[in-house]
């Protein structure tokens, strides 16, 4: 049975949510406050955490950012309606997905299960483009033979770029692919993610390039990292 903890202070939504999520097949964890929730976290083998911003102790921002020094279970985050600065904050410190309150049950499960589906992947075989090598069924990416450590969904991400290297990739089809659903024009998660993995990277190299207005293109070889320097000259022109 999937193994999840939530970590939220409102312990009537929890209560709630554990009901729930137990009828659909789930082994449900409850923590209310901050610190506690990050003690159970790393000390329990959890498939993925559901993790409120607004925590006593120590808020959901703090609680991830520990985490991810030392796990990389996937973590879906709960913000306040409209609250963009939270989702942006949460993506950068390295959560997996984002849920705005209030919310219905049936949609924080959909988002649970979409997690679990690219965290559970097993696709066989490793993939190496352009000095950058994945592997689907540990979800390890080497670059120029050095580990890189990422997120579950910069791994998705990456897995994409590299699967379809030399082809641009939409950012609606890395929306989809990543969140079952379409980009809006002020969603940027997609794009921050994909800064990351460029940083993460740590290369000289212009690996992922962006396509302005369309999305992004993993590039195949040094050529096409020369042509794209091309048509950045000639675009300066």
């Amino acid at each position: 049975m999937v193994r999840l903890l939530i970590i939220d202070d409102d312990t009537e939504l929890c209560a709630l949510l554990k009901e729930f999520l137990h009828r659909e097949g789930f082994f449900v964890f409850l923590e209310h406050d901050g610190a506690a929730g990050l003690e159970r976290a790393l000390g329990g083998r959890f498939d993925l955490i559901v993790l409120d911003v607004m925590l006593p102790t120590l808020d959901g921002f703090a609680v991830l950012k520990k985490l991810r020094a030392k796990s990389r279970v996937p973590v879906l985050m709960l913000t306040a309606r409209g609250e963009d600065e939270d989702r942006i904050v949460g993506l950068e410190v390295g959560a997996d997905d984002y849920l705005a309150k209030p919310f219905i049950p049936r949609e924080l499960l959909a988002r649970i299960k979409a997690i679990l589906r690219r965290a559970q992947a097993t696709a066989t075989g490793r993939i190496e483009v352009n000095g950058v090598m994945i592997d689907p069924g540990t979800r390890e990416v080497f670059c120029d033979q050095r580990r890189v450590d990422i997120t579950t969904l910069e791994f998705d991400i990456l897995e994409v770029l590299v699967r379809s290297a030399g082809q641009v990739v939409s950012r609606d089809a890395l929306m989809e692919s990543m969140y079952n659903r379409k980009a809006t024009p002020f969603d940027r998660s997609i794009d921050m993610h994909v800064s990351h993995l460029r940083k993460k990277l740590e290369t000289n190299r212009s690996l992922i390039k962006t396509v302005r207005g369309i999305g992004y293109q993993f590039c195949r070889s040094a050529e096409d990292e020369r042509g794209n320097d091309s048509q950045k000259g000639e675009a300066a022109r």
